[in-house]
C-alpha cells in the first residue's frame, strides 16, 4: 500500500508515535479505567458533538450486499471474482462521494489519504475488507470498511483536520489469507502467487485482475515503524458480546493460528476376509485421534481451540479397510507456549494410538501465524471512547484472523468489535444490528481523534 504509509519518520518515543507532542506516556496520564486523571484523551473532550451518519453506513451495507448476492441471503463475493471487482468499483465511488481520492496500490488494496497538518507525523491507518467466503454474510469486513470511509467523510464534512495523515484502506483478499495486508507488511512469500483462490484464479492472476502489479510489490511494502497506529472495526464473529448484552469489544489480541497436515498409515486389506483383530485400520485410528484432540484441548482451562476440519480416507472403497488417512489439525491461542504444549500432548497421544492400532502418525506443519497482541494504549483509547458514548465494553480475544495481524508487525494495533447476532459469521444469516454498527463507527471515530489528539 501505501506509498501513503511511508511519510517522514516519526520522532520521539512510542508515546510520540501516537501523536504526543510532549513525549508523555498516555496510559500514565489516562490511568486505569475509572480512575481520576489530569486528562482523559478520549476524543470526547475535543469533538463531543462529532458523530458519523449511521443511516448512511447501513444504507451502504445494503447496497454492497447486492454485489455477489446469493439466494441464501448472503453474498459469494470471493476475492478476484467478477462480484469482487464490481464491488470494489462501487466502493471507490463511495470513497469519491465522501470527498476522498482513492487509488489502487500495487498490492491491489484500495487506499485514500487525508493529509494531516504535521508533515513529520506518520499516518494513522483504519480499514478492513469486502471480499467474502463462498456463501458468506453481509457484515464481515464490510462494516469496518464502510465505517472507515464514513469516519473520513465525517472529518472532511466538519473540516476537522488531524495532525496525522489518515489512511483509509480496503484490503484485498483477506479471506484468502490476509493477502493484501501481508504484501504491505512484507510477510507475503512470492511463491504463493501461483496458488489458486476460491474464484478460480491464481493470486498472480487475481491481483492483476483487480488492478495490482505483482512486479511492483516493493512500492507497497512498509517497514516496522512506518505507521503511527492501525485500528480496525469488525463484527465479533462470536456470541460473547450479545450473550452478555454488551456494546463494544476491546480486542486484547488476535490468536495465533497453526495448521498441520496429519497422515495416518495403516494397511489396506479386504474388508470381508480380514478379521477384526488383525486389522491395521487407519480410519479407525484417525477417528480416535479426532476424539483425542478434543479431549486434550478441553482438558485445561483457557480460550484455546483445536479443530480437525478435513479428512480423506484411501483407497476410499466400501469393501477395503482404509490403509491411509489424511486429515488436518488446527490449534489457536493467544499464547504460543500454550499451542506448543497442546501440540506436544497431541503428538504423544497420537503415538500411543498408533502403537495400539498398528498405525503410524506423521505431522507436517503447513500454516503458522503468530499471535498479534493489541497495543495497551490503544485498548485504553477504545475503552474510554466507548465509555464517553455511554457504551459498555468487554476485553476479549479475537479467535479469527484479521488484517490487523499484519499491521501489528508495522506499528501499534487495536481492534473494536461489535456484537454478532447469534454469534453467526461466514454464513448468510450473519447479522449485526444497525444501532451496534453505528455505535462501533462512532467509537472508531473517537478513537482516531484520541490517537491524533494525545498531547495536543
Amino acid at each position: 500500500m501505501l506509498g501513503a504509509l511511508g511519510a517522514a519518520s516519526l520522532p520521539g518515543s512510542a508515546a510520540r508515535s501516537l501523536g504526543g507532542a510532549r513525549g508523555t506516556d498516555p496510559l500514565r496520564e489516562i490511568g486505569p479505567a475509572g480512575a481520576s486523571s489530569p486528562r482523559a484523551a478520549t476524543g470526547a473532550e475535543l469533538d463531543d458533538a462529532l458523530r458519523v451518519d449511521g443511516a448512511r453506513i447501513n444504507g451502504h451495507l445494503a447496497q454492497l450486499a447486492e454485489f455477489g448476492k446469493n439466494p441464501q441471503g448472503g453474498v459469494s463475493r470471493m476475492a478476484y471474482s467478477e462480484a469482487d471487482r464490481r464491488g470494489r468499483e462501487w466502493l471507490m465511488g463511495v470513497y469519491r462521494d465522501a470527498g476522498l481520492a482513492p487509488r489502487i496500490d500495487t498490492a491491489g488494496n484500495i487506499v485514500a489519504r487525508i493529509d494531516g497538518t504535521d508533515p513529520s507525523l506518520k499516518p494513522l491507518v483504519i480499514g478492513s475488507h469486502i471480499d467474502s467466503v463462498p456463501e458468506g454474510g453481509n457484515f464481515d469486513g464490510d462494516v469496518g470498511t464502510l465505517s472507515s470511509v464514513e469516519v473520513g467523510r465525517t472529518l472532511l464534512a466538519n473540516q476537522r483536520r488531524l495532525r496525522h495523515p489518515l489512511d483509509i484502506v480496503c484490503w484485498q483478499n483477506e479471506e484468502g489469507g490476509l493477502v493484501g495486508s501481508r504484501i504491505v507488511s512484507g510477510e507475503f512469500p512470492m511463491a504463493e502467487l501461483e496458488q489458486k483462490g476460491t474464484a478460480g484464479k491464481t493470486l498472480r492472476e487475481g491481483i492483476a485482475f483487480i488492478g495490482g502489479d505483482v512486479n511492483r510489490f516493493a512500492e507497497s511494502r512498509r517497514a516496522k515503524g512506518d505507521i503511527a497506529a492501525y485500528v480496525e472495526l469488525h463484527i465479533e464473529q462470536g456470541g460473547t458480546l450479545e450473550a452478555r448484552k454488551l456494546d463494544i469489544g476491546v480486542v486484547e489480541g488476535i490468536v495465533g493460528l497453526y495448521h498441520w497436515d496429519v497422515e495416518v498409515t495403516g494397511f489396506a486389506n479386504h474388508a470381508g476376509t480380514t478379521a477384526m483383530r488383525g486389522r491395521r485400520d487407519a480410519l479407525l485410528a484417525a477417528s480416535r485421534f479426532i476424539e483425542m484432540v478434543n479431549h486434550v484441548v478441553t482438558s485445561e482451562p483457557g480460550r484455546q481451540v483445536g479443530t480437525v476440519g478435513h479428512i480423506e480416507a484411501y483407497p476410499g472403497a466400501p469393501n477395503v479397510i482404509p490403509g491411509r488417512v489424511r486429515l488436518t489439525l488446527e490449534l489457536r491461542d493467544l499464547a504460543v507456549a500454550n499451542v506448543e504444549r497442546l501440540y506436544a500432548r497431541i503428538v504423544k497421544e497420537a503415538t500411543v494410538i498408533g502403537q495400539r492400532s498398528g498405525t503410524r502418525f506423521a505431522f507436517t506443519p503447513t500454516v503458522s501465524h503468530l499471535p498479534a497482541l493489541s497495543d495497551p494504549r490503544i485498548r485504553e483509547f477504545i475503552r474510554r471512547s466507548a465509555q464517553s458514548l455511554g457504551l459498555s465494553t468487554l476485553t476479549l480475544p479475537s479467535g479469527a484472523g484479521h488484517d490487523a495481524q499484519s499491521m501489528a508487525r508495522l506499528g501499534p494495533m487495536g481492534m473494536i468489535f461489535i456484537p454478532s447476532v447469534g454469534g453467526i459469521s461466514h454464513a448468510p444469516t450473519e447479522f449485526s444490528k444497525a444501532a451496534d454498527i453505528t455505535n462501533g463507527a462512532n467509537v472508531l471515530l473517537r478513537t482516531v481523534l484520541a490517537l491524533d489528539g494525545w498531547g495536543a
